[in-house]
């Protein structure tokens, strides 16, 4: 009876053991379970990662839209724009543009970017080229020597690219630059553009450019043009006759 007894208790035992055992493993495993869960107590883990804040670039600033240079770069002006009165002439005459003067194959550039609307020779220019520039404005190169390859209408020509070489041709007084400046045909003082910038149209100085001084300034030349040399002899001769009608005083020139 007690063997029996005892052999139960044993059993007893033996199954409460194996519920221990069962118990602390189920413990593990749900230990081992929560451990390898996502946390979701950590607000952190779950936010998208912060972007470094983006510096605002402003944008650039638009182009201007007429910016001028110079035809002839590192060379000056010797004759202005306006009133001039020539050897061969009687009265004065608005002298269009501006003339620069230099040694025969000078490079002539573009001012500004254009599109050329005329290139050819007449017999005042004698070779030239006009390029017009997109703000009511064009420019025009004339005397020149030679007209560059590749300058014909509706040719694009970029600043600072050469149009011609300098020259003496047409009804010219010595190798040169004439430069003019227009809107609508009408002829501006381009001493007001040249190396400036101007951002938008309404900034052009028509007004300025337009003003003509009432001064009559004598032009000083270093040749004067076969057409004009006869011209100017006969004029001579007509103002020195004397009442005899001899001429006591012709002129002489200097080539």
């Amino acid at each position: 009876m007690f063997l029996k007894s005892l052999s139960t208790t044993d059993r007893v035992r033996h199954f409460g053991l194996e519920v221990a055992v069962a118990g602390v493993l189920a413990l593990s495993v749900a230990t081992v379970a929560y451990a390898a869960r996502p946390n979701l107590l950590d607000k952190t883990d779950t936010k998208p990662p912060v972007a470094a804040p983006v510096e605002e670039v402003a944008p650039p600033p638009p182009p201007p839209a007429f910016e001028c240079g110079n035809p002839v770069p590192g060379e000056k002006i010797n004759s202005p724009f306006g009133l001039r009165r020539m050897p061969w002439e009687d009265r004065g005459r608005l002298h269009e543009g501006v003339d620069i003067a230099g040694p025969v194959g000078t490079r002539v550039v573009a001012v500004s970017d254009g599109i050329v609307i005329r290139a050819g020779e007449s017999a005042s220019y004698g070779r030239y080229v006009e390029v017009e520039h997109g703000v009511g404005l064009t420019s025009f190169y004339a005397h020149l020597g030679k007209i560059e390859r590749g300058m014909k209408k509706g040719a694009y020509v970029e600043a600072g690219k050469t149009v011609g070489r300098m020259g003496s041709s047409g009804t010219s007084t010595g190798p040169h630059l004439h430069f003019e400046i227009r809107q609508d045909d009408k002829p501006l003082n381009p001493l007001v553009f040249l190396n400036r910038e101007f951002a938008t149209a309404e900034d052009l100085p028509i007004k300025l450019a337009s003003y003509v001084s009432p001064r009559v300034r004598l032009a000083t030349v270093s040749e004067i043009p076969e057409s004009k040399k006869a011209l100017m002899e006969a004029k001579a001769a007509k103002g020195k006759k004397g009442k005899d009608g001899r001429v006591r005083q012709t002129l002489k020139f200097q080539g």
